[in-house]
C-alpha cells in the first residue's frame, strides 16, 4: 500500500511538472483577446463590447439573454472604438481614436459618432474636438452634456439623434473636465494648461473661482462627484504632490472630512451607486487590487461587496449599472487569468458569465506575479511584481527586467501580462519595477523621475537587480533586461551604465537619441512640447550624457533590437543612429528585427511570433538553457 501511494504521488508530481512546463504556443500569447471592453445598457437588456481585430477595433452590440449580434461597426484600419457610453436604452455613443501600434499612446482626431444599437440612423458629431461625456440627463432622453476642449474648455449640450449642440458654459482651462450637480449644474472645472500646470475652479454664479493651482508634479484637488445634497462634493486631493486621498468637502463651509486613503498610491477606480448620488467604494492598486467600501450600509455596496467575495484571489472592477440597480456588470481578472465580463442580477441573486478576453489561456499553466517593494540607494521605498515560473522553487532563476514604458504616468500593474507569462512558461523569472517617474504614486514621486531619465531612474533598476540577488531569486550571471519604447531606452542605458551587470538587452522601439524625439507626432501640439520641456534633461550634453547611442563604448552586453519602420511615436532613425553608432566603436547588434509594415510595437500575430521566437532564443543563449556555464537541466 505505501508503495502505490509512493508511485501514485510521484504520477501526480510528473503530471503537475508536465503541466507546468508545457510549451504555451507563442501565438497563444498575442492573438487578439475576444473582447477589451463592455458596457451593459440602462435596461441590463444589450452590452456593446469591443472587439480587438488585426489593425482595428470594432464594435457589436449583442442581447444579454443569447448573445446574439444585433448591430456592428468598423471604420477603417488603425481606427479603434473607445469609451463607449449609452445615452439611453436604444442609441450608443462612441469615441473613434487612431493608433498605428501595440505599445502608441492613442490619439483622437476629435471623431464622436451616435447610432443606434442596431446601426440605423447614425450621426457623425466631428467639430475637430475631443468629446467625452459629463452626465446623462434622463429627464431629456434625447440629450447628454458633453466636454470638448478648444483653447478652452467648453460644456455643451448634444442631441444624441441630430448632433446639434448648444454651448452651457465655457472655462480657463485648457483641458479641462467640467462637473455638473445632480440638477445639471455647472459646479466645478477641473484640468491641465498646455504649460502643464494643474487647475481647478469653482463656479459661482456666471464666474469662475480658482481654488487650487500647482505645477505638474505638485499637488492636487478635483472633484469626483457630488453626494444626493448637491451641498457636498467628493474630491481627490493629494498634498503636496502625495498619493491622493478621498474627502467630502461641504461646499458652503469649506469643511472636509476624509473617507479614504492608501497612503502608497493613489486611488485607480470607483463605484457609485445607481443613481451616482453616494460613492461607494475606493479600488487601490498597492500590490494586489483591492477595494475600500467606504459606504458600507449601502445596498447597493452589499452586492458589490459579495462580488467581491465571491471571486477570491482575483481582482474585480466594476462597470456602470442599469439605472434602477437591478444590474450590475464586473470585469474579473487575476495574475494568470485574462479578463472576464459577468453581469450580476440583484433582484435574482444570479451572476451570468458574457465573456472571456482570452478563454483558450489555462490559468493552471500561468505564473504567479507577486507584489515586491525594497528601498533604493537613496532609501526611497519602491514597489514592483515578481514572476517566477510555476513549479520553481524561486531561487538561482534567470532572471529577465522588463521596464515599463511611458514613462511618466504609466506604471506595471497587477494582472494577466501576455509577455510576462510568456517568458515565465520559458523558464524565467521577471521583475517589473514601478521606477520612481512611473504614475499611480502621486504627482511628487512622478515628478522625482523628470530630467532624471537616464540616472537615478535607472539606478533603480539596478537596485532592483542586487535585491533579486540578494534575496537568492536571481544568479547574477543571468540577468538581462529588456523593455519596449522608454522602457526599451532604459534596457540599453541600463546597459551602458552597468556593463557588467546585465548579459544581454533587448531595446523595442527604444529611444537612443533623446532630440530625435523633437520629431516625434506628440510634438506637432504645444502640450507635448511642453511636457519634453519639463521632463527631458535641459542642456545638450546633458541630453548627449544620458543617451544610449552616445555611450556605446561601454557596452558589453549584447544586444537585439526591434522596431517598426512606421512608428511615429518612436521614429526608427532612433535604431538607425543607435547601430551606426554601435558600428563606429567596433561593435553591431547581435539580432535586429525590423517590419516594415509595423508601428510603435507589432499588432500583426505572424510578426509578434517571429519577433518573439528570436528574443526567446536570444534569451536562450545568453541566460537560459542554451547560455554557456548555465546549470544542467534535471533529469
Amino acid at each position: 500500500m505505501r508503495l502505490l501511494k509512493g508511485m501514485l504521488l510521484l504520477a501526480m508530481l510528473v503530471l503537475g511538472f508536465n503541466a507546468a512546463a508545457r510549451e504555451v504556443p507563442i501565438q497563444d500569447f498575442f492573438k487578439d483577446p475576444e473582447f477589451t471592453s463592455i458596457s451593459v445598457s440602462p435596461d441590463g437588456k444589450h452590452m456593446a463590447v469591443t472587439v480587438p481585430h488585426e489593425d482595428r477595433t470594432v464594435l457589436a452590440v449583442l442581447r444579454v439573454d443569447d448573445k446574439s449580434v444585433v448591430g456592428k461597426w468598423d471604420y477603417g484600419p488603425n481606427r479603434h472604438f473607445r469609451q463607449v457610453w449609452w445615452a439611453n436604452n436604444e442609441r450608443l455613443l462612441f469615441n473613434v481614436t487612431f493608433k498605428t501600434g501595440r505599445f502608441d499612446f492613442e490619439t483622437s482626431k476629435g471623431d464622436m459618432y451616435a447610432s443606434n444599437i442596431d446601426g440605423t440612423q447614425r450621426i457623425d458629431i466631428p467639430n475637430g474636438a475631443y468629446y467625452r461625456i459629463v452626465s446623462l440627463t434622463p429627464e431629456d432622453p434625447r440629450t447628454i452634456l458633453v466636454e470638448r476642449s478648444i483653447e478652452n474648455a467648453y460644456l455643451s449640450k448634444l442631441d444624441v439623434y441630430n448632433g446639434r449642440l448648444v454651448t452651457v458654459a465655457s472655462a480657463p482651462v485648457e483641458q479641462g473636465s467640467f462637473l455638473v450637480d445632480h440638477d445639471r449644474n455647472v459646479r466645478f472645472v477641473s484640468g491641465a494648461m498646455n504649460d502643464g500646470r494643474n487647475v481647478t475652479y469653482r463656479r459661482d454664479g456666471d464666474k469662475w473661482t480658482l481654488v487650487h493651482e500647482s505645477e505638474r508634479n505638485g499637488a492636487t484637488y478635483f472633484p469626483l462627484g457630488f453626494a444626493a445634497d448637491n451641498r457636498h462634493a467628493y474630491m481627490a486631493k493629494g498634498v503636496d504632490g502625495k498619493p491622493e486621498s478621498i474627502v467630502l468637502l461641504d461646499t458652503e463651509t469649506r469643511e472636509e472630512r476624509q473617507l479614504s486613503s492608501n497612503g502608497t498610491v493613489s486611488p485607480s477606480g470607483f463605484v457609485w451607486s445607481s443613481d451616482r448620488k453616494t460613492l461607494l467604494g475606493v479600488q487601490y492598486e498597492d500590490g494586489i487590487p483591492y477595494w475600500d467600501w467606504i459606504a458600507p450600509e449601502h445596498p447597493e455596496t452589499l452586492a458589490y461587496a459579495g462580488l467581491v467575495k465571491a471571486f477570491p484571489g482575483k481582482a474585480l472592477s466594476f462597470l456602470r449599472p442599469s439605472d434602477d440597480g437591478r444590474y450590475l456588470s464586473a470585469r474579473v481578472y487575476s495574475d494568470t487569468q485574462p479578463s472576464e465580463a459577468f453581469l450580476f442580477d440583484r433582484q435574482a441573486g444570479k451572476a451570468t458569465y458574457l465573456a472571456g478576453s482570452m478563454e483558450w489561456i489555462k490559468a493552471g499553466e500561468m505564473s504567479p506575479m507577486k507584489p515586491i517593494s525594497f528601498k533604493a540607494r537613496d532609501g526611497l521605498e519602491l514597489h514592483g511584481y515578481l514572476t517566477v515560473p510555476a513549479g520553481s522553487d524561486g531561487k538561482g532563476l534567470p532572471l529577465i527586467v522588463n521596464p515599463h514604458g511611458g514613462p511618466h504616468g504609466p506604471r506595471d500593474e497587477w494582472g494577466f501580462n501576455p509577455e510576462v507569462q510568456l517568458f515565465a512558461n520559458r523558464g524565467y523569472a521577471v521583475l517589473q519595477v514601478n521606477y520612481r517617474g512611473s504614475g499611480g504614486y502621486g504627482n511628487a514621486f512622478e515628478g522625482m523621475g523628470y530630467r532624471k531619465w537616464g540616472t537615478t531612474m535607472q539606478d533603480d533598476l539596478t537596485d532592483a537587480v542586487n535585491w533579486a540577488v540578494s534575496q537568492g531569486i536571481a544568479d547574477p550571471n543571468r540577468v538581462c533586461i529588456y523593455g519596449a519604447s522608454y522602457g526599451g531606452y532604459a534596457a540599453l542605458m541600463s546597459a551602458v551604465r552597468e556593463p557588467d551587470l546585465y548579459r544581454c538587452t533587448v531595446g523595442y522601439v527604444g529611444v537612443y537619441d533623446l532630440d530625435a524625439q523633437r520629431d516625434a507626432d506628440f510634438m506637432e501640439h504645444e502640450s507635448g512640447r511642453n511636457y519634453l520641456k519639463d521632463v527631458y534633461p535641459p542642456t545638450k550634453s546633458e541630453r548627449t550624457a544620458q543617451s544610449p547611442a552616445y555611450g556605446v563604448e561601454r557596452l558589453k552586453a549584447p544586444v537585439m533590437l526591434v522596431h517598426g519602420e512606421k512608428d511615429v511615436r518612436v521614429p526608427i532613425k532612433n535604431m538607425h543612429f543607435l547601430v551606426s553608432q554601435m558600428e563606429k566603436a567596433g561593435k553591431k547588434p547581435e539580432v535586429v528585427v525590423v517590419e516594415p509594415k509595423e508601428g510603435h510595437g507589432f499588432r500583426d500575430v505572424e510578426n509578434n511570433v517571429n519577433l518573439y521566437t528570436k528574443m526567446l532564443a536570444f534569451f536562450d543563449k545568453h541566460i537560459g538553457a542554451g547560455a554557456k556555464g548555465a546549470p544542467a537541466a534535471s533529469p
